[in-house]
């Protein structure tokens, strides 16, 4: 397998949070920002959506923003400058300069090839995995180093969730490889 795994690795969305401000009207922002949504009874806050990058922030009252959607680490920095600009345009006081901490980032990845679920889940560490397949598809794997959980589908798909930096998947993806070939079942 020639590193193809590693080259397979596709950030499928980053969750990132920032505080803006102390504070925020929604009510205001939700009528002076085109395209804003904001129904109280259904969220609490003002969701905003960028064309480029393809970006959802979710604007709270307590001046907390959510990011979510980034495919990348710098489209977060764009999607949190845009919405800078458009707080700023309404005379809220916003620092000049916004940062973000990344919750949550979900990579997809691809063995390259099927995978026996069963005879993973015999073979790993069962306090590290769950394998109920009449109830979910795929074997959950939690990891300690990097402190990911990683789904395993019997396709060789995997979904890596729980990262807080882009290396963590590819740790995961290595990690997984070795146990599978430390197992004889790759």
């Amino acid at each position: 397998m020639n590193g193809q795994p590693e080259d397979s690795l596709k950030i499928e969305n980053i969750v990132a949070s920032a505080k803006v401000c102390d504070s925020l009207d929604l009510q205001m922002l939700s009528s002076q920002i085109k395209d804003a949504e904001y129904n109280k009874k259904r969220f609490p806050g003002v969701v905003l959506r960028m064309q480029d990058p393809k970006i959802a922030a979710l604007v709270f009252g307590s001046g907390k923003v959510v990011l979510t959607g980034a495919k990348s680490v710098d489209s977060l920095s764009k999607g949190l400058e845009i919405l800078g600009n458009k707080l700023r345009a309404l005379n809220i006081d916003i620092p000049e300069k916004l940062t973000y901490k990344i919750q949550n980032i979900v990579t997809s990845a691809d063995l390259g090839t099927p995978i026996n679920l069963n005879k993973i889940a015999v073979g790993f560490n069962l306090d590290r995995i769950e394998y109920e397949p009449e109830q979910f598809p795929g074997l959950v794997y939690r990891l300690e180093e990097p402190k990911v959980v990683v789904l395993l589908f019997g396709s060789g798909k995997l979904i890596i969730t729980g990262g807080k930096q882009p290396e963590d998947a590819k740790k995961a993806v290595q990690k997984i490889l070795s146990d599978l070939t430390n197992l004889g079942l790759m």
